[in-house]
């Protein structure tokens, strides 16, 4: 049951949500520039690999979906988030960036670090870098247990240290909480002071991809529980910000472990080109629920603005255990990459906190 003041903050924010919802401000673009990858994650949901069958998409490829979207809105209000895969396996990265550079645009990159020595990270910076978030899983061994790539736990570290303490762009690490880096969760959070990082996210992993069928990479309720419990008892001693990440509705724990109360933004204000040619939203969420291709004419924002119903109605959500939740109004459905093919919830992150 929702406390009083969790009910009340939650009722303020709706009217908030849903003139979003109807206004659909296009405010992050991912752009999944290539499915290449140096590391063999435990739970990855695209199987990336050192090579691929699709190709990584050519730069001239997706720049007239930026001239599309400067024609609508203005570009310094929409950040370019360029991930894969592993950008940095792209020796043009640079180039990238100084075109969606010149065309007004700010971007940032979400890597594993194995690439970003200071030279790099320097020509990026040249290039108009302006956001980057490195994923560290774990200390030592777990990371790279998590990783697949013994030796890219130093790196890793080395990289999401450079960029905090340079201090010249915006810098977060990211963690996979899994059954084994759960037990590490308050020595994480020393190193990451101890090193300068100020940003801290947590996620936990949903089953789909490598990760449906790996049980070490599934927290229990009790660990799930614990993890909202770390988060709101770090938040209190202030040494670092942390948060969760952005999906599933979290009862009680809403305003506690987040800076926002949840609200699924794919669709609404997140928007994304895969490395198919595929106009979607989140790349976490399926392709089944992509609203366009590049490759077959479609222009991103006439895309944008005529299509994405079911990211923006979604009461087909209402279905199964979400028909009678009494947490509709504040939910509506989690987040849609939580959803299979045929419309299903793989996972609420509501049960597993009452359950």
């Amino acid at each position: 049951m929702l406390s009083a003041r969790h009910k009340l903050g939650l009722e303020l924010s709706r009217p908030v949500m849903e003139r979003v919802i109807r206004e659909h401000p296009l405010t992050t673009l991912f752009w999944e520039c290539t499915l290449r990858c140096n590391l063999h994650c435990r739970h990855c949901g695209s199987d990336c690999r050192v090579t691929s069958d699709v190709k990584d998409m050519p730069l001239e490829d997706f720049l007239p979906v930026l001239d599309s979207i400067a024609r609508h809105t203005d570009p310094h209000k929409v950040m370019i988030n360029v991930t894969g895969g592993e950008p940095l396996m792209r020796r043009d990265l640079e180039a990238c960036g100084q075109a969606f550079y010149e065309r007004g645009f700010p971007w940032g990159i979400v890597t594993n670090g194995q690439l970003l020595t200071p030279e790099r990270y320097h020509s990026l910076l040249q290039s108009g870098l302006r956001a980057v978030t490195v994923s560290l899983d774990g200390i030592g061994p777990t990371h790279e247990w998590m990783r697949g790539l013994p030796g890219s736990y130093p790196k890793a570290l080395a990289a999401a240290r450079m960029v905090a303490l340079s201090g010249v762009v915006e810098n977060d690490v990211v963690t996979c909480v899994n059954q084994r880096s759960y037990q590490e969760l308050d020595r994480i959070k020393e190193l990451l002071i101890g090193n300068g990082i100020k940003e801290w996210r947590l996620f936990t992993v949903f089953p789909v991809g490598r990760a449906a069928k790996d049980p070490e990479l599934q927290l229990s309720g009790e660990e799930f529980r614990g993890v909202m419990e770390f988060i709101k008892r770090t938040r209190r001693e202030g040494r670092i910000r942390v948060s969760y990440g952005c999906e599933g509705f979290l009862g009680n724990y809403e305003g506690d472990v987040r800076d926002h109360f949840f609200f699924c933004g794919a669709g609404i204000t997140i928007g994304s080109v895969m490395a198919d040619g595929a106009i979607a939203a989140c790349p976490s969420i399926r392709a089944d629920y992509s609203q366009g291709n590049i490759y077959k004419g479609d222009d991103f924002m006439d895309v944008w603005n005529s299509r994405y119903q079911p990211y923006r109605d979604r009461s087909w959500m209402k279905t199964d255990e979400c028909a009678s939740c009494r947490y509709w109004r504040y939910c509506r459905g989690n987040g849609m990459h939580l959803r299979d093919a045929d419309g299903h919830l793989i996972l609420c992150h509501l049960h597993r906190l009452e359950g």
